[in-house]
């Protein structure tokens, strides 16, 4: 069983960044990160496989996020810049043992608890 555990959340104004980070407790294949505005469907931001370095993003952060992977502290990241309004949302670190990792739930067997992303227009 792996443990992730989030920090960094907070309030910006648009326009602003800020750093989210995942600690894990165990060996992980790769690592996303996924956001859930109140009202809508959880959905992949960006993930990474922690081997490789591999990334994906979604369209809707490409070129302003950057996730990363330090293997030597087994510590995501997720670095948002430009922040909009509508990347107000709770984010979610999540984790695979194995196989094929997109940006769909499915692919992970391990979610940490969270935290909140406001940014204000």
């Amino acid at each position: 069983q792996v443990q992730l555990v989030e920090s960094g959340g907070g309030s910006v104004q648009a326009g602003g960044s800020l750093r989210l980070s995942c600690a894990a407790s165990g060996y992980t294949y790769c690592m996303g990160w996924f956001r859930q505005a109140p009202g809508k469907e959880r959905e992949g931001v960006a993930r990474i496989y922690t081997a490789s370095g591999n990334t994906l993003y979604a369209d809707s952060v490409k070129g302003r996020f950057t996730i990363a992977h330090d293997n030597a502290k087994n510590t995501l990241s997720l670095q948002m810049n430009s922040l909009k309004p509508e990347d107000t949302a709770m984010y979610y670190c999540a984790a695979a043992r194995g196989g094929f990792c997109g940006l769909t739930q499915n692919a992970y067997n391990y979610w940490g608890q969270g935290t909140q992303v406001t940014v204000s227009s």
